[in-house]
């Protein structure tokens, strides 16, 4: 038996993310406040600010941190990316840290730090992983209400989490599962024609 490289995207991401935090151990975690935290203060003269608009996704506060999110991340992550394709799942975790970045960056003071944005895009999308045409499936709804909900419940307390982060990612990864079930409508219309 052979090990697969099964999902590079999400493990590609992943093995990123790691020697993020690896780098981040060796300099103190001075190379991920320089590359990977998002300040809504940044200049807009430094050309590393609009990488951070990315790459926050990629640094993690601690080994706890990266552990928690990217258990979550590998789990899901692979059968999505089974099931959307390597490019599509390429193109929503980028779509996901652009989205949450430039919001983070409008709205809150502070910096973002963390792929928590990209797991609840992937629980959200993964709700979507068995729907048919014109129904909403019921763990959709059952998801926002505990995922989502639990978010915003979280939004009005003091701490150093991105609530908005998390609730950003669910609504980018309804809108990519909302977006797959428009694409399996017309699929589905093309085929019976």
């Amino acid at each position: 038996m052979k090990i697969h490289y099964n999902s590079p995207v999400i493990l590609t991401f992943t093995i990123a993310a790691f020697v993020a935090r690896i780098l981040g151990d060796i300099s103190a975690d001075t190379l991920t406040r320089m590359f990977f935290v998002l300040q809504s203060n940044a200049s807009l003269f430094n050309p590393l600010s609009y990488l951070r608009i990315f790459t926050h996704v990629l640094g993690h506060a601690n080994w706890e941190h990266f552990v928690g999110n990217f258990s979550l991340i590998l789990l899901i992550g692979p059968l999505l990316e089974e099931k959307h394709g390597s490019r599509k799942m390429a193109i929503m975790i980028f779509t996901t840290a652009v989205v949450t970045g430039l919001l983070h960056l409008l709205i809150f003071p502070g910096g973002l730090l963390g792929a928590s944005g990209i797991v609840f895009m992937l629980i959200l999308l993964g709700s979507f992983s068995n729907i048919k045409q014109g129904h909403i499936p019921l763990t959709f709804i059952l998801i926002v209400i505990l995922y989502l909900g639990k978010e915003l419940y979280y939004s009005f307390r003091q701490d150093n989490i991105s609530q908005f982060a998390h609730i950003i990612g669910g609504l980018v990864g309804s809108g990519f599962g909302f977006r797959g079930s428009q694409e399996l409508d017309k699929t589905t219309t093309t085929d019976a024609i």
